[in-house]
């Protein structure tokens, strides 16, 4: 019987339990957190400062599915600076990211919008910046593929460097979901 979790990842936490690298003592890991049964693995990845909605799944298949084109993924992203429409027309018609030695890739046209700052966010450690620093933007980016740190460099392609990245939904399961941003246990994963 595979079992199926939805949890909040914090900022500065790896998308991992466990490490056998010699510095593991310097990070900190989802192991930390949460108690899970043995086996359970992450459904793709968020980033060590990225947050949010990330699910766990003891079901190789599961994960598959749930990381195929089939469930979106929708962040919410603050930016450096003011976001205009030209900003969300280029992201929604997809922009050339780089994957890595000289490689590159055009991403698939997605849902973008802007939004206002978003008035119940998970709580953050470490604060992002002041006003003084100058204006920054709210955005929604609604995609179904997920290349390494896809979304932050689509915002970098159109000059808006990512501050802060919520993951907030994957397929119909929301961060709201989950009772005091912590972990949930669900019977299946819902597109």
């Amino acid at each position: 019987m595979h079992r199926h979790f939805m949890i909040h990842k914090p900022y500065g936490y790896l998308s991992q339990f466990v490490s056998r690298e010699k510095l593991a003592h310097k990070k900190k890991y989802l192991g930390d957190l949460y108690s899970v049964p043995q086996g359970t693995m992450a459904v793709g990845r968020l980033d060590e400062p990225s947050e949010g909605l990330l699910l766990l799944t003891t079901d190789g298949v599961e994960s598959e599915l749930v990381r195929s084109k089939k469930y979106e993924k929708e962040y919410y992203v603050q930016v450096d600076g003011i976001a205009e429409q030209e900003h969300v027309s280029k992201l929604s018609k997809g922009v050339l990211i780089g994957l890595g030695k000289g490689k590159y890739y055009q991403t698939l046209p997605c849902r973008v919008q802007l939004i206002n700052p978003p008035e119940k966010l998970p709580h953050r450690s470490k604060k992002i910046r002041d006003e003084r620093h100058g204006p920054t933007s709210w955005l929604s980016i609604t995609i179904t593929e997920g290349k390494f740190r896809q979304v932050r460099k689509m915002c970098a392609a159109v000059q808006l460097p990512v501050l802060r990245l919520i993951r907030v939904r994957i397929g119909a399961m929301h961060l709201n979901d989950i009772p005091n941003q912590g972990i949930l246990e669900v019977s299946a994963f819902k597109d």
